[in-house]
């Protein structure tokens, strides 16, 4: 190919245009299709962008006009702006240049960050920085495809799961998502739902509790919305079961904080809320601590002779 210079339009063959980055865009048919129709009616508005690799111009931008236009008869070329980037430029433009229009959605976002660490061997700091976003997202997209057990993951892919519903699934360990992605699809459970009964999982101190949420999972959180508990155990005295309920509320808790604190934390706060939530942070890291010593002695007590 011809000397091209930087951010020169140039109509370029379709067969001469490379889609190796496609791997990291969702394929659409409606919105394809939609692209097609405009093509048809009102021809390219707007140049797609390439990169050069070894003289063959990659796409980076432009992938539904793309797929759209080799549908069409008559049309050979689209228009093209050349930019230059390396390899992980080209992966930070492609969501640069979708980031606006919020055209990029969560599991693309997630295919990128991945590619990013564990293909271009950046650290989630660099990725954050390089896409112009927090650790703390960059975490997220991360541990939305490598924390998700492999069914979660295929039906992800497959549009069988929604971006929203595998970041709840994620935080329940991989052994134990399997089991609440088929109950979520057997009740048809919506995301807010999902999101519920991942919350009731997490807070379970049982089998027969998380059974219970697995088997019964609108019961269980209209239960848990009516602050009914369902805590009585025949095995457990009046003094144990009381024991078990101040445990799981406990348990609810902890497990509602961490949660927060590892998916949104201080990223979700605005800067006056800090100094004033600070106290009680402080505060709750220590109560954790003396509970901790506490228990540790209770458990030690309990198993001797």
């Amino acid at each position: 190919m011809s000397a091209w210079a930087v951010e020169e339009y140039r109509a370029l063959p379709l067969e001469e245009i490379d889609v190796r980055y496609g791997r990291y865009r969702l394929s659409m048919l409606e919105a394809e299709e939609a692209m097609a129709r405009s093509l048809r009616r009102y021809g390219q508005i707007s140049a797609v962008v390439v990169c050069l690799v070894q003289g063959v111009p990659v796409l980076i931008d432009g992938f539904k006009r793309l797929a759209a236009a080799r549908g069409l008869k008559g049309l050979e070329s689209l228009s093209a702006r050349r930019i230059e980037v390396d390899e992980r430029g080209a992966k930070a433009a492609m969501y640069g240049l979708n980031r606006t229009g919020r055209h990029f959605g969560e599991l693309e976002e997630a295919w990128l960050v991945q590619a990013l660490v564990r293909e271009d061997g950046l650290s989630q700091v660099e990725v954050a920085v390089l896409l112009g976003r927090h650790k703390s997202w960059v975490c997220r997209r991360l541990a939305m495809m490598e924390k998700l057990c492999a069914a979660a993951q295929e039906d992800l892919r497959l549009g069988l799961l929604s971006p929203t519903m595998a970041r709840h699934l994620v935080r329940l360990p991989a052994g134990n998502q399997q089991e609440a992605l088929q109950s979520g699809r057997r009740h048809s459970l919506s995301a807010a739902e999902f999101r519920g009964v991942v919350d009731l999982l997490l807070a379970s101190g049982t089998r027969e509790k998380t059974n219970f949420v697995l088997e019964h999972p609108r019961e269980a959180l209209r239960e848990a919305q009516a602050g009914e508990v369902r805590g009585w155990d025949p095995r457990l005295s009046a003094a144990g079961n009381r024991v078990s309920r101040q445990l799981a509320s406990a348990l609810d808790g902890l497990a509602r904080m961490a949660n927060w604190l590892r998916h949104r934390g201080r990223a979700e706060l605005a800067l006056g809320d800090r100094g004033v939530l600070e106290p009680a942070f402080v505060r709750l890291a220590d109560e954790a601590r003396t509970v901790t010593e506490l228990t540790d002695d209770f458990l030690k007590e309990i198993h001797l002779p």
